[in-house]
């Protein structure tokens, strides 16, 4: 059932790679970094991926990534996702990375970029996956700090192919990050942003017009407001959906009740993505098959949705025809 499911050429949109580090790897580098787990087994570790909510799943999210310390480190844990990635169909990967979240902790900045850089480049030449890098800010933290990391990223300012805006939604509205979100569109850094995920429909909108983003970040919150849908979709502005993580989370109580077909009927740009795929339920052919046994989309759906990311990717025109054509 999954054969074709598997063969279709996907671009992964919303991923953060932090979110991929699966149990085995997590020991490992705790063993490596000699770091001390509050857990004492993987089984235990895979048992505490019960989330209320967002901020729920957060502590353990950043509780885990603190095993990542060196260049190394973020390497491993990109070419480990890059290899299931692989056996997904996946051909274009757009890796979200958290530097705020590393740099309190005392990891320099080029642990996350040179690791991480490095590992795209032996995806492409092992894999032929191609790859982009979106710098996300924090907001749950002071929108000065992200504007100083911004700053501080300048080394690595004509390797990021975007900033995002990401972490707890609720309370923290988008346009209080308007100044960076400027300062990168300066330099020709497009923007993405979380929004309307368990924040109101009012964020979606302000994260389009107040960071001026070019795609939304999950965005399924839309739907309560029906004269921001007509000009979301007007406009084609793509949005990463990732239903699985919308489960997990409590975003919506099963795949069945989930909005995606509301969406797709309202004529919205939608895409498949996986999110965190090692805390919520699997990669991106694991949504797509759940997608479809939830919903009974064909073939020609997937194409659609498989066709709407790879035109929204950040990736060299010639890559994205060629592998458009794949899907003709």
């Amino acid at each position: 059932m999954t054969t074709w499911l598997r063969a279709l050429p996907k671009a992964e949109l919303h991923l953060h790679i932090e979110g991929t580090l699966e149990p085995e790897l997590m020991f490992a580098l705790a063993t490596r970094n000699g770091v001390t787990l509050p857990y004492e087994s993987v089984e235990a570790v895979r048992a505490a991926y019960d989330f209320e909510d967002l901020p729920s799943f957060l502590g353990l999210y950043y509780q885990g990534m603190g095993v990542l310390h060196t260049q190394d480190d973020f390497y491993d844990l990109a070419m480990a996702y890059f290899a299931r990635a692989r056996e997904d169909g996946v051909v274009h990967v757009e890796l979200s990375f958290d530097p705020q979240a590393h740099l309190v902790r005392g990891v320099p900045f080029e642990a996350p970029f040179e690791g991480l850089l490095a590992a795209c480049r032996e995806a492409r030449s092992r894999y032929d996956i191609s790859s982009a890098l979106i710098m996300s800010f924090l907001r749950d933290r002071d929108p000065a700090e992200a504007l100083e990391v911004f700053e501080q990223a300048t080394p690595w300012h004509s390797a990021i192919d975007a900033v995002g805006l990401d972490s707890a939604e609720r309370d923290h509205p988008p346009g209080r990050f308007a100044e960076v979100f400027a300062r990168a569109r300066a330099l020709g850094i497009p923007g993405v942003a979380h929004a309307g995920e368990e924040g109101p429909a009012a964020y979606i909108r302000e994260a389009w017009e107040a960071l001026e983003v070019c795609r939304i970040d999950h965005g399924v919150r839309c739907l309560e407001d029906p004269e921001l849908v007509a000009r979301l979709s007007d406009a084609r502005i793509p949005l990463t959906v990732c239903p699985l993580s919308n489960v997990k989370l409590k975003v919506t109580d099963t795949l069945a009740e989930h909005p995606l077909p509301a969406l797709r009927e309202a004529g919205l740009n939608v895409t498949l993505n996986s999110d965190d795929p090692a805390y919520f339920g699997g990669g991106m052919l694991d949504n797509y098959v759940a997608c479809h046994e939830a919903f009974g989309w064909t073939r020609d759906d997937f194409i659609d949705m498989t066709r709407n990311a790879l035109q929204a990717a950040f990736m060299a025109e010639e890559r994205r025809e060629a592998l458009l054509e794949r899907l003709a």
